[in-house]
């Protein structure tokens, strides 16, 4: 199938246009031996794997078949998952971009019915969770006389969220000669039965595959002790160049704790959960989206329906209980073409689910070694050489502060000694101070050698236990932050409260620009600022007690350096 051209399917000249704007060259395989056999009026099982282009492969011809005259709904996709919905009706609409009278609207739970009811009138493909389009055909504000098409994506997990009797009754309802198609990662007995109930002799369509996963996904894991991952989550981020990354938790705790350490740290990041809003989970993910946050910290929930194609790297802080979770998760990188990287934590009996992934996706996940505090710096002095060496070559002769080293030579210092004072107090303005843990130490890495011993006893546990005995109880209050809660508290001048921006030194922010922005756009008395702190990816100020809440809503919205950055009191005070 690989000389076919989306041209070879059968589809009008709107939506080849559609699919040539958007960049698309040649159909997925999915596609090119699903689209003509939909337009035929066949009943299909599509059997293919996230990523493989399944959602196109079914909204292309939904969109050929759809009369645009007809303003009821025609087409109906049923979707497990509130996030699913919104893509597929994303999808829908950048298809459907040059199909003037064609309109489709999404329905699932937690978002206000009464708007959705507005959005059914004239819309002619409704995408809809099983659970609230059973609410809607109860109200009779779903009409399913004119519905010609009929979609189940991902039918498997549908049942496997207990959506059975919804599906049953919803495809019950429908009156009349429908077509059915029916979209499964797997074919389980569930399935079949469903299938075998609703379907009219439907064509198998399944893609071959050789692994579950994508080639294009570096896939490894460190063996790392709960309370090392954020330290080794830092340095992973701080080594590895990359625009979005997803880390994924198994508990909503556990995402709340991860993200609070992060942001302390300097990082950009926010949360998704189901504790989450649906406003808000639409909001934190346009924002990392449009690379406002760079780290989304999430539990499963959106490991589906996250269809974000410039994830570089996916982050296992927790490993899944389940393989196929795994699968997922790591999904959301090497998107349209793209190289991505997935990293997982595991310790002690994670071994053993590691080995279940890995039967699982029929191949090896490669160990790595935790990286070192030296290993980090070293990449931190390479990236601090080429910033310098590319601002060398961009300095035009005469330029800014050239007469004080010019002076400064002049009275006899040699000048690699003033380079490498500046590189020093460059390094204090962009460092991160990273902490000493139990991995960076002989032997600490044991879980490893087990592995490939055979090993299977968890005597790391036990050391880990007996360390934690022994440690300095003063130890206790760190958090993983830059440093510990009580030395924040006693850099904070009397009388002062410390704001938290989540801009730095990486971007060559400077104090003076800072207190400059404060002091045009808050009213607050001129002089009256305390210390500034310059991270790498984040800045501390002291401002007057009692005038913080001026500073955090002057800055709203407020931009430095053509970017945009969160601020907020500093909570570790």
């Amino acid at each position: 199938m690989t000389d076919v051209t989306f041209a070879d399917l059968g589809l009008s000249k709107p939506l080849l246009d559609a699919v040539h704007d958007l960049g698309y060259e040649a159909p997925s395989q999915i596609q090119a031996i699903a689209i003509p056999k939909i337009l035929s009026g066949k009943d299909i099982v599509g059997l293919s794997e996230t990523g493989s282009g399944k959602t196109a492969a079914f909204t292309l011809p939904a969109l050929e078949l759809i009369d645009q005259d007809l303003h009821r709904p025609q087409v109906l996709i049923l979707s497990p998952t509130r996030e699913l919905c919104v893509q597929v009706c994303e999808e829908v609409r950048k298809l459907g971009t040059n199909l003037s009278g064609m309109r489709s609207t999404p329905v699932y739970g937690g978002a206000p019915i009464d708007r959705q009811i507005k959005g059914l009138r004239g819309a002619q493909m409704v995408v809809g969770t099983p659970g609230r389009l059973m609410d809607h055909l109860r109200r009779g504000t779903l009409r399913t006389e004119d519905l010609k098409l009929v979609i189940l994506d991902e039918a498997d997990r549908m049942l496997d969220m207990g959506f059975r009797d919804d599906m049953e009754e919803i495809l019950g309802q429908i009156e009349g000669h429908r077509q059915t198609l029916f979209f499964s990662a797997t074919m389980n007995k569930n399935v079949e039965r469903l299938i075998e109930k609703f379907g009219d002799h439907p064509e198998k369509v399944e893609v071959a595959k050789k692994a579950l996963t994508v080639d294009r996904i570096d896939q490894s894991y460190y063996e790392v002790r709960n309370r090392s991952k954020v330290e080794v989550l830092s340095r992973l981020l701080d080594m590895n160049a990359f625009r979005l990354a997803v880390v994924f938790c198994n508990t909503k705790r556990a995402v709340d704790e991860a993200t609070e350490a992060l942001l302390a740290r300097g990082f950009t990041a926010d949360r998704l959960h189901g504790d989450i809003t649906q406003q808000m989970r639409e909001r934190v993910i346009n924002r990392f989206r449009d690379g406002k946050v760079e780290l989304l910290i999430a539990t499963d929930v959106a490991a589906r329906g996250l269809d974000i194609d410039e994830v570089d790297l996916v982050v296992n802080y927790d490993l899944p209980q389940d393989p196929e979770d795994y699968v997922h998760r790591i999904g959301r990188t090497g998107r349209a073409g793209r190289t991505g990287r997935a990293a997982s934590f595991v310790f002690g009996r994670d071994v053993y689910r590691l080995q279940n992934v890995e039967r699982y996706i029929r191949s090896k996940i490669r160990r790595e070694k935790v990286p070192s505090q030296e290993d980090v710096e070293g990449k931190r002095a390479d990236v601090l050489f080429e910033s310098v060496k590319l601002k060398l070559e961009e300095q035009e002769k005469g330029a800014p502060f050239v007469n004080l080293v010019d002076r400064l030579l002049e009275q006899g210092y040699a000048a690699t000694d003033i380079a490498g004072t500046l590189f020093g107090m460059l390094r204090e303005a962009v460092g991160r101070e990273g902490e000493e843990i139990q991995e960076d130490r002989p032997g600490g890495d044991r879980g490893g050698d087990r592995r490939e011993r055979g090993d299977r006893r968890d005597r790391g546990d036990r050391f880990e236990r007996g360390e934690r005995r022994g440690r300095d109880r003063g130890e206790r209050r760190e958090r993983g932050g830059d440093f510990d809660r009580e030395a924040r508290r006693n850099e904070v001048a009397k009388g002062m409260k410390q704001v938290f921006l989540g801009i730095g030194g990486l971007l060559g922010v400077k104090p003076g620009e800072i207190a400059g922005m404060i002091y045009s756009s808050c009213d607050v008395k001129s002089n009256s600022l305390g210390k500034i702190r310059i991270f790498p990816k984040h800045s501390l100020v002291q401002v007057p007690e009692g005038q913080e809440n001026k500073v955090i809503d002057g800055l709203k919205g407020q931009k430095l350096r053509g970017k945009p950055f969160p601020c907020r009191l500093d909570r570790d005070l």
